[in-house]
């Protein structure tokens, strides 16, 4: 009779036949391939953890580079004009409770040019005031970008784009504006020199390749606008931009246009998000493999335990109780997997930065070289909506493949079993 805080006898039996392993050579050879297929789920689960934390890292990292300059959300006036009142926009938008700041802008394209370089640039107009609110750059270069005064025409180009077009500080800046004015000889592109006061890196090349601040009155002077043509937001947590634009659009009406940080990169967001589920998918294949060994072990445990679940059988034993023993078993090797595989992952996730450079230190290597990538070290940020999938399908897999091994031992029968005991 079992006790009250006894486990069934199939847990029991299942849980023994698991650990069996000293009962001779067939049993020991047995538990073997047990271990390797317990083994090959733990690694198959740590690769995943350690690759998909990663690459979380890596993206954040380049996520936080591009808004170090960008806003998470912009509010633009559906036209491209300028907007009617943009104070009574930002209002609007700081209504709902992740928004944590604002400030106006306008933006165009122009060609820079000095001497005879030219180059394709985004003219960006802010408010130096107003700028801190919505950037980390504009909190981190306060007095660079306080020289941006409205009418006195100068200027912040990226340190890249600054070194392609040869200027230094002090230097002039011809911008050509595509908004030209007509004349008698025809539609003459409107230029406007500026003059150089500083440069930014933000260590993402596309914007200190081709991006320059000017203040944003100079800008609608320039660009021929009355006034700033959108308002930049600022959200308290930047992975909720998608979400709150679109609830932004559809509060604010037809009359704006609003787009977030995921849109207006959203080559490089997709294609962060594509590489992830790819990656996903195949070290998947590595779980899977390890989790469908344990069908060939569960296969040889069933043959060689014949004789005992015919004698469970003749002692009143079910089909339906023999199969859970091996279930048991095989869930037991896929549970002791994943978690470890999990644990393992973890702790190489959350050390990675110490264990990389040990490593480079150790075969005398750089992976990063500073010299040549903007991102020199491993980065590595472990997120429980990743990890969560991966323990569950490693779980589901395990529980998968131990149904048709379990299935044949409840199909044992026990007077052909003993025939030859």
């Amino acid at each position: 009779m079992r006790g009250p805080f006894s486990a069934p006898f199939e847990w029991q039996i299942g849980w023994r036949y698991t650990r069996a392993g000293r009962g001779g050579r067939r049993n020991g050879f047995i538990s073997f391939i047990s271990a390797i297929s317990v083994l090959g789920i733990a690694l198959g689960v740590a690769a995943l953890i350690i690759v998909l934390s990663v690459m979380n890292g890596f993206q954040k990292e380049v996520r936080d580079r591009m808004l170090n300059v960008v806003a998470h959300v912009e509010v633009m006036d559906a036209m491209g004009g300028a907007l009617p009142d943009w104070k009574a926009t930002a209002a609007r938008a700081a209504e709902d409770p992740r928004v944590i700041g604002a400030a106006p802008f306008v933006v165009a394209q122009a060609l820079l040019g000095r001497g005879e370089e030219l180059r394709g640039a985004v003219v960006r107009g802010i408010d130096p005031a107003e700028e801190g609110k919505v950037t980390d750059l504009a909190r981190e270069s306060a007095p660079l970008l306080a020289q941006l005064k409205p009418g006195e025409w100068n200027i912040v180009l990226g340190a890249e784009l600054a070194r392609l077009l040869g200027a230094g500080i002090g230097d002039k800046v011809t911008i050509v504006s595509p908004n030209g004015q007509t004349t008698p000889a025809g539609v003459v592109p409107r230029l406007r020199q500026f003059t150089l006061v500083g440069t930014f890196s933000a260590g993402h090349y596309e914007y200190d390749s081709a991006l320059a601040l000017i203040h944003v009155d100079d800008a609608a002077r320039l660009f021929r606008v009355e006034g700033p043509m959108g308002v930049q937001l600022r959200l308290a947590n930047v992975m909720d931009a998608r979400l709150a634009g679109t609830e932004l659009q559809n509060r604010l009406g037809p009359d704006v246009f609003v787009r977030d940080w995921t849109r207006i990169n959203r080559n490089w967001y997709d294609a962060v998000q594509i590489e992830k589920r790819l990656m996903g998918i195949i070290l998947t294949l590595i779980v899977a493999v390890a989790a469908f060994n344990l069908v060939s072990t569960l296969v040889m445990t069933v043959t060689d335990k014949r004789a005992d679940i015919a004698i469970l059988r003749t002692l009143g034993a079910s089909p339906r109780s023999i199969m859970g023993i091996f279930m048991v078993q095989g869930a037991t090797a896929g549970v002791i997997g994943t978690l470890s595989g999990c644990g393992l992952g973890l702790l190489i996730a959350y050390n990675v930065d110490v264990i990389v450079p040990a490593i480079e230190r150790a075969l005398g290597v750089a992976f990063l070289p500073g010299s040549i990538y903007l991102i020199s070290r491993m980065p590595s940020e472990p997120m429980a909506s990743d990890i969560v999938p991966v323990l569950v399908t490693s779980l589901v897999l395990a529980f998968v493949a131990t149904i048709y091994p379990s299935w044949r031992a409840s199909r044992v029968n026990p007077a052909e079993a003993l025939r030859y005991e």
